[in-house]
């Protein structure tokens, strides 16, 4: 089947008078079809659906449809508009299913463009025979023509060949698969993933031969654990049409696994087979099909359990998934749809859908498994029979799932190396709904549950590719292939390694949720898939050559990876000593006793303050390098392909941002076209110079790498023949955006790496021993090849900023652990040679030891030493010995051991403080009851540590003291500062303090505080202050612990010092030879291994490798400027929706805090923050190439509690090695990140400056003050500006909620915007009148002259409330001037903006009685029965069967709306008067992140730049004649039409609805007149209330749910603003008819007459008034003259049309744009569902304000009623039926009768009488059925009401299609009645009878089963024929095929109630025996 949605066009040609009605045709082979016209529109929107129905041939390559748009005329040929032809060869090969073609350029006969475009989209479902055998790639054959292309070629793809979604023509080698993906992804990304509401809409229609005799089917619908059933029916064929709803509230990514399943039952049996079939798929495969839906397609059945069964019959369903803010298309029957071909609509065509594949999964085995049980554990093992192996406490099996489906390995106990060889057969329908194979291993436990080791996914998306055939010209075999892997390992990743016997706080990780932190082992498996043929086992082992095989791709490689920390900063709690680790797999975890212990983490080192925020590691010019060697499969080919591909991705990105900051700074077209062109060009150069990698002779390649390289290679060739065709023909630049985005995302995808078995390289930060933060970085960015640098990682040898994460972290990074700049080198061990060139600075070795002692009596020495060696590693717990260390292989030592004092690990407390208290605590004892006394340490620090005493405190040099000791009795102390305590023991001192002396406290202290204040660094800088430390090298601690500090104090009691010996390699030079760094230095002191033979991982933590640094000699200074200008949007996150927002700016070791600014959301800083002298090693080009960041972190200030953070932004400065480059930073937007989304922007730029020892001079001149150490943003840098003109037109205020439980009583408006404010007057009461007394305000400001700077307009609420207080009760940020800026000397027609109810005011009211002049004839009553509102309504919505003779009459037809008028783009939201701005309060109580909406300000801005010279008059104001404020009395009429897809709110899946309207303080409740059971009622109903405006402008529309006993159920509600309508110049009150009737239906129902509504108009656009001559039929109206012949030379002109003059007035009308007669399209929603359609309304609200005078009276739309019909069936005769018995005398026979009903009416079932012991199956009956039913013509439908069930209240209405089904039956005495056979007749498509029996047969009816229309001319309706005699065969089913039951001879007759008054019958053969008679047979 081939679909064509024709969606609009654009631009179409105008005529001399007026617009075109334009509608469009599609031609395909000689069939064409039509949209609906569409009036007076040069930019259409169809939106329709044309399918073309292929008979099951499929496409071939050459074929094409033909677009036409014309012109439609009622009356006459049509105007040609223009033309175009789309090629249809892409859909033909295969490639894509779908084709989206916009702005396809329209031409005139000639072939000239046009000027317009047409946007239409083609999907092709190719008939089942047609599906190709996707493993044999010689199939098919799609021919391109590959020399001039054709001239049909080169039409059909125009305009820079924007014809398919990704911009590249799709060739025949495009992936299909990865069109999809991309679609997909397109269509899920803008989801955010956050748990949402969505609704799944299923509609069953109806099924189609289903299997089974007499069954009585039911459909069971199920999603997501909820289940909903159809009504049962009978037959094989039944017609359900049911609609469910499911409403689901989950996170979109888990909803799109779920999946819909459908399965048929047989009602009737009770056994377990009364399943009849099922179909399942997923909810993502709906999601991302067009629109979110799939609508009429038939499901093909099959049988759950037996893979190899047939079809079990056909479903036709609808799916719509409803996601927020989704409208869920319409869905339209078709006129044949009961013919409809099953097989070209099939969801899945047949020939694939019922393919068995078998995913092969082989799982070889697994490495680096973790410990998961306890040895405690495993010691219970033992007591129950296990055995003791303390290495490996693990059990590892794996669980595969697929599809709902798991298959499971062995066990294999206590192995953390298993190897399973077994390979899992997943058995999966082919092509698959569901995308991924889920992998995990657990650990097996024999007594509790088991644990999840890692969890991985294999992709299949991403393993496969659909692709298509093969391209004829060049032989290369095609992209597509069949899910494959492997083999290869693959990763898990999950919670940290550590075993503890504690539950582990991320146990989730480990299930495949979240980012896993560590990695926990590797799995070996490989992946094959065979269609057809079951496997017989599902688990098996594998083959041992299959063994062998895999064998080499295990081959290892030895690879090293080298880190070298250059900064950690941003940490924001100091604490105990931090260091990093780096791993890559279990290398280099340093926790893991696995591995060779490696040079994998940094040396300890405390953190300094920054002097104002953060703190950072002070590593100065040494800094800390890790070494990691590993051992990896080599799969460089593969990360290669990903690197380059990158690589172009990242350039295309960059130029990308850069020509889209140039489309939003408004540049010139000619920058803009050069920036484009490099964009284009450098594209195509990457991609012509970086092939991918050629796979020849590498190792482990596997098939899917062959694959993947072919589909890479297709992928990127599209992307560059599409890239130089764009080059060469685009025209409009800017269109071409779309294209390049979807190019970077293909190139995004096709970097994607199934394979990619070398682990990430992680990286954590430990402080004290303890796992705080990591940062997974992907091996492949930091890894080099040889291939070419491009092919090497984008990070590799490279600086990389890299912001470290909590693990499983909920608040989502709001708060940054460490930042560090860290440069990592990973390469095979082979090529560390060529680390050389990447490594800067100096690399050093060393081996270190501590020598410790301890003080005793006075003298220091090893005596004291408690628990520790003499010598020792620095955490003390290891002994060591000089002599006892060796140097590892290949390397010697340099010098001898040298005494050399840590400078990382001493912390001075006061460091990086310019300002400091030095405390110390005095504390006394006592005995209870006695003095107090000294206490044996009188000093103590906070914890009660020994401290010094106050007079041995010295000011250190650089520092002064700012007073004396003192007392600090700021704290909850007595009044001499004292606090008192218990003592228990065993401590010495007490836990807790109080300020209250008690007598049994028997220790109290007091804190001494002094302060000092730095004044200069002592000369020298930093290296000055070692030598004011010990001589000897020694450092000091009061206690046997981590703080050290440099001079001895009399508190001391332990000293340690460090020594270090520095080692060289052997035989290797350069950088490279850290790498030879393996193992351990041997100094383990081995006495102490004998003893304790459990030498426990946690003592050898690390302790003795050696350390390895990198220093640098020379360090360059840089001056650094930010210039934070302003933010915008910020999160409000104070109670008055505000903030108080201040940014800490930091960057490296260095940060400043920008100035607080009080209470707003877009602050404007204007500051420029100077760091000076900032230090950084490293070369210089090498920072320019890639700065280090500036961090901006915005946090909102509170007077109370902590300052809470708003969001972070990045800013990469610009450098300057050349101080005097005149280069300036831009401003730029930069986004503000808060827990992973957006939460503003910020407008900042950055220059990093180098500094020149020599010359200060050359820096940039200071900006200016604004006030003390406050620097304004510098002219050049700060964004030019302009006196700008703001004019706010303030109309009021409305639906204000209470603020603090007060009501907003007199509020009045505060604007600001630039730093300028201006109040508006106070609204005395906002009850009686909720406009603002004077309208218009006007402020000056200074506004950057580019729109990308402007600054936001706020607007405040402030109520005025007694005793002075004004809070501010609401806000709203208007982001964008854009669409308010207008050129003030030009009048708009809004300039005037007078509106109607100005005219009210003024127009005298006498000629206000609207007489219907002309007294007409009443409609006759014949009239009235053909033509209706209805008719008018179907004739406008295309209807033509029900609209009847409507249109032939000449009738006005309306526009129907398929969305809100407000929705409608020509009527602009109907706020061209003013608009409607939604006011918002900041965070509410709760602390729910979503604003509150508090209320409604109407308004509009006009602004406009204004003269710089004050001599210049100011140009005239823009709001002026503005219409009266006050209140009006109105009157609506509300039309309710009818209501479609409601939500169900009953539980048997229906809803009883009725109306129910609110406006203002009246309502009317409709309640009474609800229609029972039906989800889409059609109410024909009219209201007409009164109201106030503005005070009562909301009308609310609601639809309830009737109930009887329980409280009704609202389903949705629709808001109206009517004071928009009122005010709107569109004339929205009352839409205007296409023609002026003064009787009949249409009659005219405004208040005034079209000549006053013109006269008006006029007046409001400031024109002269309309002048009319020739009795009316000319007209001048401003300045064109109009004819009545010209608009009326087509129209019928009949009897109800007015005067000639009011005629022509209402032509001249619809000529100016206003809203025509009408009906919307409003969608209902609810609170519970408050962004899901829970349905539709269509209605239409006229407003007439009382004052003008009465309007015309209303319509009549009460809903049509069905007719009554009989149908009587004589059954004459039976032959040929089954003999079921044996008579007495052995022969067979039956005692036949028949029984026939309608279906839907079960209840009037009719029997003949018997006809005993017929020997030949004939029988004689002579019998007649009669049944009376409900018909509606119009629909072709039976209307049946009936209760469902007899406890029910109300009967339901039913539709279904009037049919008779005739059953023949054997009657038995004594057991149940046998079944014979069944016939269905539909009665609008009757099967013509045989004349005899002889030509009955069951051929008869084959056609109706198929569905074929060919033999239509068979079929006939019985309405038209009324009546119809002769012979159908009987049907029964035996062994699954269908077989005569017998034939049946009947009379069918359909008769009108009123002819079967006059020719009455009776049932049977009772009285009235009449019309025929019919005779007791014979």
């Amino acid at each position: 089947m081939l679909r064509v949605v024709v969606q609009s066009a654009k631009n179409l040609p105008k005529h001399r008078i007026g617009s075109p009605d334009p509608i469009a045709s599609v031609t395909f082979k000689d069939e064409k079809k039509k949209t609906k016209s569409i009036d007076n529109e040069v930019n259409p929107v169809w939106n329709e659906v044309l399918d073309f129905d292929l008979k099951g041939t499929a496409l071939d390559s050459n074929s094409f449809i033909d677009v036409v748009v014309k012109d439609y005329e009622t009356i006459g040929k049509n105007k040609f508009l223009g033309s175009t032809k789309i090629s249809l060869r892409d859909l033909a090969t295969g490639q894509v299913r779908s084709l989206p073609s916009k702005n396809v350029p329209l031409v005139n006969e000639t072939g000239q463009n046009i000027g317009a475009t047409i946007d239409l989209m083609v999907s092709y479902d190719p008939p089942a025979n047609a599906a190709l055998n996707p493993n044999n790639p010689q199939s098919g054959d799609a021919a391109v023509d590959a020399g001039g292309g054709g001239d049909e070629g080169d039409e059909s793809q125009p305009d820079g060949a924007q014809s398919s979604a990704t911009g590249a023509p799709l060739s025949p080698g495009q992936s299909g698969n990865l069109q999809k993906r991309l679609a997909r992804a397109h269509s899920r990304h803008r989801l955010v993933n956050k748990p949402q509401d969505f609704q799944i809409r299923v509609r069953i229609i109806e099924a189609r031969q289903l299997p089974g005799n007499n069954i009585k089917p039911v459909v069971k619908v199920s999603v997501c654990e909820d289940t909903h059933r159809t009504r049962i029916k009978r037959g094989n064929n039944p017609f359900f049409d049911e609609m469910f709803y499911f409403n689901v509230h989950m996170l979109p990514s888990d909803l799109f696994d779920k999946n819909i399943s459908f399965r048929i039952y047989n009602s009737y049996s009770l056994r377990a087979d009364s399943l009849v079939g099922e179909f399942k798929l997923d909810i993502g495969y709906v999601y991302d099909e067009p629109a979110h839906c799939v609508v009429r397609k038939w499901l093909l059945l099959n049988d759950p359990d037996d893979s190899n069964s047939g079809a079990k019959g056909y479903l036709k369903v609808s799916l719509f998934v409803v996601g927020t803010g989704d409208e869920p298309p319409v869905e339209r029957r078709e006129a044949n749809d009961d013919q409809d071909d099953i097989e070209s609509n099939l969801l899945l065509p047949a020939g694939v859908t019922l393919r068995w594949a078998t995913l092969s999964l082989k799982v070889f085995r697994a490495e680096d498994v973790p410990q998961m049980d306890d040895a405690f554990i495993q010691t219970m093992k033992e007591i129950f029979g296990g055995d003791e192996n303390k290495k490996n406490l693990v059990d590892p099996f794996l669980e595969a799932r697929f599809a709902g489906r798991k298959l499971c390995t062995q066990v294999i106990e206590k192995n953390a190396n298993p190897e399973w060889n077994q390979v899992l057969n997943l058995q999966v329908k082919f092509p698959s709904m569901c995308e991924r194979v889920k992998l995990t291993v657990f650990d097996w436990d024999r007594l509790t549950g088991n644990d999840a080791i890692g969890t991985t996914y294999l992709n299949l998306a991403k393993i496969a590719s659909s692709g298509g055939e093969i391209e004829a010209n060049t032989g290369q075999s095609e992209v597509g292939f069949l899910p494959v892997f492997g083999p290869c390992y693959v990763n898990l990743y999950g919670s940290p390694r550590e075993f503890s016997g504690l539950p582990d706080p991320y146990e989730d990780l480990n299930y495949g949720k979240g980012e896993g932190v560590a990695y926990r082992g590797r799995i070996l498996v490989e992946l094959s898939t065979k269609l057809e043929g079951k496997e017989d086992k599902s688990v098996d082992s594998i083959h041992s050559d299959d063994i062998l095989v895999v064998q080499k791709y295990q081959r290892r490689r030895k690879y090293c990876l080298c880190a070298v920390f250059h900064s950690a900063s941003m940490i924001q709690e100091p604490g105990e000593p931090i260091q990093f680790e780096v791993s890559i797999g279990n290398y280099g975890n340093k926790l893991d006793t696995t591995c060779k212990p490696l040079a994998s983490t940094t040396q300890y080192s405390c953190a300094v303050f920054d002097g104002n925020h953060y703190y950072y590691l002070p590593w100065a010019d040494t800094k800390p390098v890790v070494v990691v060697t590993s051992f990896w499969e080599d799969i460089s080919h593969r990360l290669e392909s990903v690197n380059i591909i990158l690589y172009i991705y990242h350039r295309l990105k960059s130029n990308l941002k850069a020509f889209k900051t140039g489309v939003l700074a408004k540049m010139s077209d000619n920058e803009l076209v050069e920036i484009w062109l490099k964009v284009l060009t450098q594209l195509i150069e990457d991609l012509e110079s970086f092939p991918m990698p050629e796979l020849e002779g590498r190792s482990n390649l596997t098939s899917l790498d062959v694959q993947m390289k072919k589909l890479r290679d297709s992928g990127l060739t599209n992307i560059m023949d599409g890239a130089r065709r764009m080059r060469e023909e685009a025209r409009e630049i800017r269109d071409t955006l779309a294209d390049l985005e979807s190019w970077t995302e293909k190139l995004k995808m096709l970097a994607e790496e199934p394979q990619n078995s070398m682990p990430d390289v992680i990286i954590w930060m430990l402080r004290g021993e303890k796992r705080v933060a990591y940062s997974r970085i992907p091996a492949h960015q930091v890894l080099f090849s040889t291939y070419s640098e491009q092919a090497c990682g984008q990070h590799c040898g490279q600086m990389q900023t890299v912001f470290l994460q909590y693990p499983m972290d909920k608040s989502k990074g709001l708060k940054v652990p460490v930042q560090i700049r860290v440069n990592m080198w990973l390469g095979l061990s082979a090529h560390e040679k060529k680390f050389n060139s990447y490594s800067e600075g100096t690399f050093s070795v060393f081996a270190e030891m501590y020598e410790n002692q301890a003080q005793v009596f006075g003298k220091w020495g090893t005596t004291g030493l408690v628990g520790r060696h003499k010598f020792s590693d620095v955490t003390g717990k290891l002994k060591l010995k000089q002599e006892y260390f060796m140097p590892p292989r290949g390397w010697e030592w340099e010098e001898e051991w040298f005494i050399d004092p840590e400078k990382a690990l001493l912390t001075e407390a006061d460091a990086g403080h310019t300002e400091f208290m030095d405390e110390a605590f005095q504390n006394e004892t006592r005995f209870p009851g006695r003095e107090w006394k000294a206490a044996s340490e009188p000093f103590t620090d906070v914890n009660g540590e020994k401290s010094r005493n106050p007079g041995e405190f010295d000011c250190p040099p650089g520092w002064v003291w700012e007073d004396e000791w003192t007392v600090d009795d700021n704290r909850a102390v007595d009044d001499q500062g004292w606090e008192y305590g218990v003592t228990i023991p065993p401590d010495d001192k007490p836990r807790s303090w109080v300020s209250a002396e008690k007598v049994y406290h028997v220790h109290r202290r007091r804190r001494l505080v002094r302060p000092r204040r730095r004044v200069a660094v002592p000369a020298g800088g930093p290296q000055a202050r070692q030598i004011l430390g010990d001589p000897d090298g020694w450092e000091f601690s009061s206690l046997i612990g981590w703080k050290f500090h440099r001079k001895e104090r009399t508190s001391d009691t332990f000293r340690r010092r460090r020594w270090r010996r520095k080692m060289a390699p052997e035989d290797r030079l350069g950088a490279s030879a850290i790498f030879q760094l393996e193992g351990a230095l041997q100094g383990v002191d081995t006495e102490d291994k004998e003893k304790g033979s459990k030498a426990d991982a946690t003592k050898l933590f690390g302790a003795n490798t050696p350390t390895v640094s990198c220093s640098f000699e020379k360090s360059h200074v840089y001056h650094l400027r930010v210039y934070v200008y302003q933010a915008r949007n910020l999160s409000s996150m104070d109670k008055d929706s505000f903030s108080d927002p201040y940014a800490h700016v930091s960057f490296l070791h260095v940060s400043k805090t920008t100035e607080k600014l009080q209470s707003t959301l877009n602050p404007t800083w204007d500051q420029t923050l100077i760091f000076s002298d900032v230090e950084i090693y490293g070369d210089p080009q090498n920072v320019a190439l890639r700065p280090p960041d500036v961090v901006l972190e915005f946090y909102d200030h509170d007077q109370v509690g902590k300052d809470e953070l708003l969001g972070r932004s990045v800013c990469a400065p610009m450098v300057k090695l050349n101080p005097g480059s005149d280069q300036t930073p831009k401003l730029l937007w930069h986004p503000i990140i808060q827990k992973g989304v957006q939460a503003g922007e910020a407008l900042v730029a950055a220059e990093l400056i180098l500094k020149d020892k020599t010359n200060e001079s050359d820096l940039p001149l200071v900006p200016s003050k604004r006030a003390e150490n406050l620097y304004m943003v510098p002219q050049g840098i700060r964004p030019v500006v302009q006196l700008t003109g703001v004019e706010i037109l303030v109309w009021g205020l409305r639906n204000m909620k209470p603020y603090q439980l007060a009501t907003v009583s007199s509020p009045s408006l505060v604007v600001e915007c630039g730093g300028q404010r201006v109040e508006s007057a106070v609204i005395k009461n906002m009850k009686k009148s909720p406009n603002f007394p004077n309208s218009v305000l006007f402020i000056k400001v200074l506004l950057p002259k580019d729109e990308m700077y402007t600054p936001p307009i706020v607007l405040k609420v402030i109520d005025h409330r007694p005793f002075g207080r004004k809070p501010v009760v609401g806000q709203c940020t208007i982001t964008t001037l854009e669409d308010f800026r207008c050129d003030p000397y030009v009048i708009t027609a809004e300039g005037a903006m007078s509106s109607k109810m100005a005219l009210m005011m003024a127009s005298p009211s006498k000629h206000l009685s609207i007489n219907m002049e002309e007294s007409r004839p009443l409609l006759d009553a014949q009239e009235k029965e053909t033509v209706d509102w209805w008719s008018k309504f179907y004739a406008s919505m295309g209807d033509q069967e029900k609209s009847g003779p409507y249109l032939k009459k000449g009738y006005d037809t309306l526009k129907v709306y398929e969305c809100e008028l407000e929705d409608v783009p020509e009527f602009k939201g109907l706020t061209d008067f003013c608009s409607t701005f939604k006011l918002q309060r900041g965070k509410n109580e709760n602390g729910d992140e979503d604003p509150t909406m508090v209320g409604e300000f109407k308004g509009s801005f006009k602004v406009y730049p204004l003269p710089d010279d004050p001599g210049v008059a100011p140009p005239p104001r823009q709001f002026r004649e503005l219409p009266d404020s006050g209140p009006q009395e109105c009157l609506v009429r509300i039309y309710i039409i009818c209501a479609r897809d409601l939500q169900p709110k009953d539980n048997n899946g229906g809803c009883d609805p009725y109306i129910k309207i609110s406006l203002g303080r009246n309502s009317i409740d409709d309640r009474d007149s609800y229609l029972p059971n039906t989800t889409c009622p059609v109410f024909g109903r009219m209201f007409e209330m009164t109201c106030f405006l503005p005070q009562d402008k909301d009308l609310k529309i609601s639809v309830y749910d009737y109930d009887l006993l329980s409280r009704d159920e609202k389903v949705g509600e629709t808001v109206i603003d009517l004071e928009n309508r009122f005010l709107s110049r569109y004339n929205s009150y009352c839409g205007l008819p296409q023609s002026y009737c003064i009787s009949g239906i249409n009659q005219w129902r405004d208040q005034l007459k079209p000549s006053e509504i013109l006269e008006n108009l006029a007046r409001l656009k400031g024109l002269s008034k309309p002048r009319t001559e020739d009795n009316g039929t000319s007209l001048t109206f401003s300045g064109t003259e109009y004819r009545l012949a010209q608009f009326e030379t087509n129209m019928e002109i009949h009897q109800h049309l007015g005067p000639a003059r009011e005629r022509l007035c209402l032509h001249v009308l619809r000529k100016q744009g206003l809203v025509p007669e009408h009906v919307e399209t409003r969608t209902l929603y609810s609170t519970f569902q408050p962004t899901l359609s829970q349905g539709s309304l269509q209605m239409w609200v006229d407003v007439f304000p009382k004052s003008i005078g009465l309007p015309g009276s209303p319509f009549d739309i009460t809903p049509r009623k069905p007719k009554k019909y009989l149908l009587r069936a004589v059954i004459w005769n039976t032959t040929d039926v089954t003999l079921d018995e044996k008579s007495i005398t052995g022969e067979n026979m039956s005692d036949i009768y028949v029984k026939g009903w309608m279906p839907g009416m079960e209840e009037d079932k009719q029997k003949t009488d018997v006809h005993y012991r017929s020997l030949d199956g004939d029988g004689n009956f002579n019998w007649r059925f009669i049944y009376d039913f409900d018909y509606l013509p119009a629909e072709q439908l039976c209307l049946i009401s009936k209760k469902e069930r007899f406890w029910n209240l109300d009967k339901t209405e039913f539709r279904t299609p009037p049919k008779l089904i005739v059953q023949i039956w054997d009657n038995d005495k004594f057991s149940l009645d046998d079944y014979l056979g069944t016939l269905e007749l539909d009665l609008r498509n009757l099967v013509a009878p045989a004349k005899t029996p002889e030509k009955c047969s069951l051929d008869m009816m084959d056609y109706l089963e198929i569905g074929v229309p060919q033999k239509m001319e068979n079929a006939k309706s019985l309405f038209a024929q009324q009546s119809v005699r002769g012979w159908w065969p009987c049907s029964i089913e035996q062994d699954g095929k269908k077989v005569l039951g017998g034939k049946v001879e009947m009379t069918l007759e359909i008769v009108s109630e009123a002819d079967a008054d006059e020719r009455p019958a009776g049932k049977g053969r009772d009285d009235p025996n009449m019309n025929p008679k019919l005779d007791f047979p014979k």
